[in-house]
């Protein structure tokens, strides 16, 4: 590979990511229907059809801006998880701290990311295709298992799907619901109170915690 196709490979790669954060603004701003090839034209000031040029349909766009949105949260994940520090004495409040933590972050510093999510929902109702990639976009269901796994849990896999069940409820509710009437502005202490003596109540009683040896230390990245 030449050093000018190199360069070129980078700037696509660079207008790609581009792309993809617009429409995701644009999602979160204006609904789904705000999603267009121009709309995205006109948001990044490039000439129009450049959008069309690296994603032909909207099928594409779509689908190329919920895998960017897939990959942020993966990177913002990991590196919270390896830059926490976990309490080894009781890893049950640990996690509950560590995930009440993650929520109020998409709360308050991702929360286009997760209003740009529900605004596609509507795209995803008959699309397959376009479901799945949404449905884990935001909370990792493998993540989870491995968390109640490490718990000591008696069902992991089923475990994890109803602990992003009652995450998806909890970031739902504090957007929308009878939370929300509350006022608990996002990014304090105040946030993070609210949040984790419910998933400290729901880990603890999904864990079996009566060998404290099994669940000491953080749990597997």
């Amino acid at each position: 590979m030449t050093t000018e196709t190199a360069g070129a490979d980078r700037r696509g790669a660079r207008r790609r990511r581009q792309i993809c954060e617009a429409a995701l603004d644009l999602a979160a701003g204006g609904g789904n229907r705000a999603v267009t090839h121009h709309a995205i034209d006109s948001r990044l000031g490039i000439a129009r059809g450049s959008t069309s040029y690296y994603y032909r349909t909207r099928q594409d766009l779509l689908e190329s801006a919920i895998a960017h949105l897939s990959r942020t949260s993966r990177d913002v994940f990991q590196s919270a998880l390896a830059t926490t520090q976990w309490d080894e004495t009781d890893s049950v409040m640990s996690a509950a701290v560590f995930i009440s933590a993650h929520v109020d972050h998409l709360l308050h510093d991702r929360r286009r990311d997760v209003l740009a999510r529900y605004a596609l929902a509507a795209d995803a109702a008959s699309d397959v295709t376009l479901r799945s990639a949404l449905a884990g976009c935001l909370f990792s269901l493998t993540a989870a298992r491995d968390l109640m796994a490490f718990l000591g849990a008696a069902d992991p896999a089923g475990d994890a799907h109803d602990l992003l069940s009652l995450l998806e409820g909890l970031l739902f509710d504090r957007l929308y619901g009878a939370r929300s009437l509350l006022h608990i502005p996002a990014g304090t202490p105040a946030s993070t109170a609210d949040l984790t003596p419910v998933i400290y109540r729901w880990l603890a009683t999904a864990a079996c915690t009566v060998d404290d040896t099994t669940t000491s230390g953080p749990p597997p990245g």
